[in-house]
């Protein structure tokens, strides 16, 4: 499993995943039901401290904005256009502020003890949800996401050499086919292994 869980032995990193995974969620909603500049800019400051007292270095939260500074560029754009300025500003610093807090976690919690704490807090919602496939899923996708990441440099390379880097579609479509391709090799292990075998046991009786 691949992580972006940055070591450490401060209160942060040793405090159980899902108790974070909890104050994420508290986080999401306070921000969304407390609607005024002052309140999300209180939680981008509070996320922000808590990013040297778990002696994580400048360049994390750089590592965090950085892919979604586009995103929130041109969010920024958007509702100034359609809406107000000063709009604009409180999605933005909303936004920023759930992105650093979600990218807080995520570098003070491994992976698999946030994989584990989710499926702590499903167990009693497990007769509606199917919990295992849940974690197998959320695992699956973490895990692709840099393998996904490393086809698509793949990808690149070979079509640069044919001078054919810049066209979308001579990148995209062996990127489309090659994860298609993964997954169905991903779903006939998963089949030989007989991991449905427990609902399609319930479905023929």
């Amino acid at each position: 499993m691949i992580s972006l869980y940055h070591h450490g032995d401060t209160v942060f990193h040793k405090c159980p995943a899902g108790v974070k995974l909890l104050a994420l969620v508290a986080l999401c909603t306070g921000v969304f039901v407390f609607e005024s500049i002052w309140s999300v800019t209180v939680a981008l400051v509070l996320v922000l401290c808590l990013y040297p007292l778990a002696r994580l270095p400048l360049k994390s939260v750089l590592d965090q904005l950085r892919p979604m500074m586009i995103l929130l560029l041109i969010l920024f754009l958007a509702q100034g256009l359609i809406n107000t300025w000063s709009m604009a500003v409180f999605i933005s610093v909303r936004f920023a502020a759930l992105i650093l807090a979600a990218g807080f976690v995520t570098l003070t919690s491994r992976t698999s003890d946030m994989i584990s704490a989710l499926e702590t807090l499903l167990r009693p919602f497990s007769r509606w949800l199917a919990v295992e496939k849940i974690s197998l899923a959320l695992s699956l996708a973490i895990r692709f996401i840099p393998v996904i990441a490393g086809v698509t440099r793949e990808v690149k390379e070979a079509q640069r050499v044919r001078g054919l880097e810049r066209s979308l579609f001579a990148v995209a479509m062996p990127v489309i086919i090659r994860t298609l391709k993964m997954g169905t090799h991903i779903a006939e292990a998963l089949d030989a292994r007989s991991f449905d075998s427990n609902d399609r046991k319930g479905k023929n009786d």
